[in-house]
């Protein structure tokens, strides 16, 4: 018989794999203010969050078509969300206006939406998440 002895290693996650990589562009100017994944209290960052001034510009991080533009989600304030090719989202909330509707396609760099402080934040900021075939990612090494 075989003593193989059963390894009390924990098995490392796997790394996610991500289909076509896309080229994300920062959506908008300005500080960040808080990274993505586990904050303190038990609280998870599905994005990042970057400060800015009411009335600046957010952009579209890549080119698509958008999926969400409204205001009915509770704590979001003014949310847009786009799909992209191969699987890909971004979504931007707490914006004061927006310039897009659903169903509208967007350019990379096309002005989407101003900052806004709407929903539970207490300052003016985008929150800024990228998604692959629904799952957070880190936007950071993504944004050039």
């Amino acid at each position: 018989g075989r003593d193989a002895k059963v390894s009390e290693e924990k098995i490392a996650p796997k790394p996610q794999i991500l289909g076509p990589e896309l080229a994300f562009a920062w959506p908008m100017k300005g500080t960040l203010i808080s990274g993505f994944g586990q904050k303190p209290g038990g609280l998870m960052n599905d994005g990042i969050n970057i400060q800015g001034k009411v009335g600046t510009p957010v952009r579209s991080a890549c080119e698509g078509t958008v999926a969400y533009a409204d205001n009915k989600l509770k704590g979001f304030g003014h949310l847009v969300i786009i799909k992209h090719a191969h699987g890909w989202s971004t979504a931007y909330a707490h914006n004061s206006k927006l310039f897009v509707q659903k169903g509208q396609k967007v350019r990379k760099g096309q002005t989407i939406a101003l900052c806004g402080e709407e929903g539970n934040v207490k300052s003016p900021q985008l929150h800024f998440e990228i998604r692959y075939q629904g799952r957070p990612v880190d936007p950071s090494p993504r944004l050039k």
